[in-house]
């Protein structure tokens, strides 16, 4: 089967058929963009303070019983504590002046313990103002963001293989009724723990939408065609649902209710089913040889060109044993297999740290949370354009590993880095292509979940969550000069087609000449 594109090669490299699926696929991304970050604002904090309950105090009293505290260089009422309520009241009670008869510093301190009174300015309720999910249950927030990413971990691990055996097609449709019906129940969530489990099914739904829709347009479309849509296609329609997310947040301050308008959104998917084919290669490697020929022929009608009476050769079709499966242990087998997609664990892992730690941070920068949102998206768009010219006419380890050092030291570029998912997809044969990338998005989901205690750390540090972001993502460029390179080649279709790619030799003769020095000692 390693003469796929040559054998429809009749198709050319654009037409309406390719231009056609190119947009079909794109548009299920936005609904990735939609659902991948809207806990920005469903877990956002307003300004808060303890609730002071309705008991006789006079007015200085009322307005002196949260005490300042030093924010920086800045002293701001407290959010976490107040003045002992019975010592203040007994205090009103004689007449005394707050500042003026009495020293405050002087008076005990308590927490909230009458609730929290939330600001409205800009959110009507979020999670956090309906759970209390502030001060001492401030780490629920990163958990709860974190559950979303366990969810892709999973998603990630199951969906490649579900692809793998029953399809792509029907994969990339299932997860996308799962992830609206998972947001939808979502927004029913009666507590944070329940939240939090039904962010699981969010995450896992989301990440086998992205992989599946992915491989399976990496397989649909010509060379040429795929290049653009792996790169400025996929993520900049992901980008049009990030950019949009803001301004339907914008509109709808109530968490429950924008939650419900999000998985509405996928519906309008229903219709794609009977436009969006099957994967021939997939097909092909299933041994119904047939109907991958009837999608090919519909594609040559589509372009208006003439298909050969006979498109895949037997000896083709003979080179897969109809029936096979092929599994996440059939990528460890080989050593090779084993050092390739070790690199690239590490690669997506350390990217995805960097790029959702900075995603994340967006509603704790100063200035309007919409705007800055939206501004965070809106930058992803030159880079998209600029990685997608680089692929053109770049090989990818050398375009990768520039920006790897460029994003790890400024840290303003790490947009420019998604190219690595056309990388990857490229390095995995087609029979394993869904499970390699299954499993790199896994690990970089570990990256993920790791991301917002990254941020966390800059309530000890301000600079610390940078440092952190910009040495991983250093370190990760030194990995991927040991990748081999995948530009101006065809897609590998088997597993021996794979390992006779070159570009990690010395990884790979260091790794094993260590290994076997082991056994010896």
């Amino acid at each position: 089967m390693g003469d796929y594109d040559e054998e429809t090669a009749f198709l050319g490299q654009i037409g309406p058929y390719f231009w056609l699926t190119f947009f079909l696929l794109n548009t299920v991304f936005v609904s990735t963009g939609f659902n991948g970050l809207y806990i920005i604002f469903a877990g956002a904090a307003p300004k808060h303070s303890c609730l002071v309950p309705d008991v006789n105090l006079t007015e200085e009293w009322r307005n002196a019983i949260i005490p300042f505290t030093a924010v920086g260089d800045e002293a701001v009422h407290s959010q976490c504590s107040r003045y002992n309520l019975a010592a203040v009241k007994n205090l009103s009670d004689q007449g005394y002046i707050p500042g003026r008869d009495v020293n405050l510093t002087n008076l005990p301190l308590e927490g909230c313990l009458d609730g929290w009174n939330y600001s409205k300015e800009v959110y009507q309720s979020t999670i956090v103002t309906e759970w209390n999910l502030v001060c001492d249950n401030q780490w629920k927030v990163p958990f709860a963001s974190s559950t979303l990413f366990v969810g892709y971990l999973f998603g990630s691990l199951i969906s490649g293989q579900l692809s793998d055996r029953f399809g792509r097609k029907k994969v990339v449709f299932i997860s996308l009724g799962a992830q609206s019906l998972s947001v939808l129940l979502q927004s029913f969530s009666q507590s944070w723990r329940i939240f939090c489990v039904m962010f699981l099914f969010v995450g896992a739904s989301q990440i086998s939408i992205y992989i599946s829709a992915f491989v399976l347009g990496t397989e649909l479309l010509s060379k040429t065609m795929r290049v653009l849509f792996t790169t400025l296609g996929a993520f900049l329609f992901y980008c049009i649902g990030y950019m949009t997310l803001p301004w339907i947040a914008f509109g709808i301050r109530d968490w429950r209710t924008l939650l419900a308008v999000l998985s509405a959104t996928s519906v309008v998917y229903i219709p794609l089913w009977w436009f969006i084919p099957e994967s021939p290669r997939w097909l092909i490697t299933q041994g119904r040889v047939m109907e991958a020929e009837v999608i090919v022929r519909d594609a040559a009608r589509k372009n208006k060109v003439q298909a050969p009476s006979v498109i895949f050769k037997e000896s083709e079709v003979e080179e897969i044993p109809p029936g096979k499966k092929y599994t996440m242990l059939d990528v460890l087998k080989s050593s090779k297999l084993r050092c390739i997609t070790l690199m690239c664990l590490l690669l997506w892992m350390a990217i995805n740290i960097g790029y959702f730690g900075l995603s994340l941070n967006t509603s704790n920068l100063s200035g309007n949370p919409f705007l800055n949102c939206f501004l965070s998206a809106i930058t992803e768009v030159p880079a998209y354009i600029v990685s997608t010219c680089l692929l053109r006419k770049c090989p990818r380890r050398v375009i990768l590993s520039t920006f790897l050092v460029i994003g790890g030291g400024v840290l303003l570029l790490i947009q420019l880095i998604p190219d690595i998912y056309i990388y990857t997809a490229e390095i995995y044969p087609t029979v394993l292509r869904n499970v390699g990338m299954g499993m790199c998005s896994s690990a970089a989901r570990i990256g993920s979940i790791t991301a917002p205690y990254v941020i966390y750390l800059g309530t000890y540090n301000k600079v610390l969550p940078y440092i952190l972001m910009g040495s991983l993502t250093i370190a990760s460029s030194v990995v991927n000069f040991f990748l081999p390179e995948t530009f101006n080649k065809d897609l590998p279709e088997t597993v021996e087609q794979m390992q006779e790619c070159q570009g990690y030799s010395f990884i790979h003769s260091f790794i094993h000449s260590f290994i076997h020095s082991l056994e010896f000692e």
